[in-house]
């Protein structure tokens, strides 16, 4: 969509919402700690003729996934690529919401969304939709129609859960005793990584030992595991989400001599791909990690182009080509290719 008059329609819906973000105007650094993070990567804000866009993203501290997946955006979206672009972080679903309805407010020219949750999205963008801003998904899919929105650059989350659920089911184990290391509840790779396990569970009689979310963080991930081995519960399998929560998992391991990776009594899996995740399978003291690719700024830039042309995008879905590793199979070169 061409940005003339779109202005105009931006007040006027800004006008009759009610804005709940004074601590995260554009350019204001960290705001507190009930609001989104919000910054300015523009080194040139407010330039005339750039294209304005509001990033909406988790926190780039969450995963080597997401301070990868900032960095990228962050290349792209500068003023020397025709872009202001200001960026919103947090982890609640409510508090990206609020971010998006400040950036319908400033004017926007597109909105890129990488949702914390997957529900609770319609009003907002078709608040959107109404002022002429266009919304691109990244990473993340949502619950919403796909006419809310004109592209979506996404991992298939789905698919990351059936490669590794698959995977697991193949080592043919004698018994499957499970810790489950989740995500952040509602996300849509916490949705496509849990539920690939829990289906092929289920089917086959596995025992989930343990499932909590551990919200990506290692610390966490560290606690649960080391709650169940001061059980005294049988288990012989991590499953965790993301990489950090794996490191997690297997510092407990490793402070209570509980020898893991391939060929030992503890089967880890992550998902994402840092490198030094890659590496631990390389050494083959981790078994499985499942790539999920962080590169999405230069699709979502072919996007915008098309669009600032009166193009309809080509691919209304771009699903991002990824991988899973075993650890008796990587190599170096998949290493040095795939880590993050």
């Amino acid at each position: 969509m061409k940005r003339f008059g779109k202005k105009i329609l931006a007040t006027i819906v800004a006008a009759t919402m009610v804005i709940g973000m004074t601590a995260c105007g554009a350019g204001s650094g960290t705001a507190n700690t009930d609001s989104a993070k919000t910054d300015t990567a523009s080194s040139d804000s407010g330039s005339k003729g750039n294209i304005k866009v509001g990033i909406i993203n988790n926190d780039p501290n969450e995963s080597g996934y997401r301070t990868a997946n900032d960095k990228d955006l962050k290349a792209m979206f500068c003023a020397e690529n025709g872009y202001d672009a200001s960026f919103a972080y947090s982890l609640k679903n409510d508090e990206q919401i609020t971010a998006a309805q400040k950036f319908i407010q400033d004017g926007v020219d597109y909105l890129l969304l990488s949702a914390a949750d997957t529900s609770g999205w319609d009003s907002v963008l078709k608040d959107a939709q109404d002022a002429g801003i266009q919304v691109i998904l990244f990473d993340r899919t949502i619950d919403a129609s796909d006419s809310l929105y004109a592209a979506s650059i996404v991992s298939d989350m789905d698919k990351e859960g059936e490669q590794a659920a698959t995977w697991l089911k193949d080592q043919n184990l004698g018994e499957y005793n499970i810790i489950h290391l989740q995500g952040v509840m509602g996300s849509a790779a916490q949705q496509g990584r849990s539920g690939a396990l829990d289906t092929l569970a289920k089917e086959n009689g596995w025992k989930i030992v343990t499932q909590q979310t551990a919200e990506w963080n290692a610390e966490k991930a560290q606690q649960i595991v080391q709650s169940v081995i001061d059980s005294g519960e049988k288990f012989n399998v991590i499953y965790a989400e993301n990489d950090d929560m794996a490191k997690g998992a297997v510092e407990a391991l490793d402070k209570a001599n509980i020898s893991h990776g391939v060929g030992k009594d503890v089967v880890v899996m992550g998902f994402d791909c840092n490198k030094w995740a890659l590496e631990e399978l390389l050494a083959k003291n981790w078994n499985y990690d499942g790539q999920c690719n962080p590169f999405q700024a230069k699709y979502i830039d072919e996007v915008i182009k098309q669009l600032e042309a009166g193009q309809t995008p080509a691919e209304k879905t771009i699903i991002m080509e990824e991988k899973g590793f075993d650890a008796t199979t990587i190599t170096q070169e998949d290493v040095d290719n795939y880590g993050i």
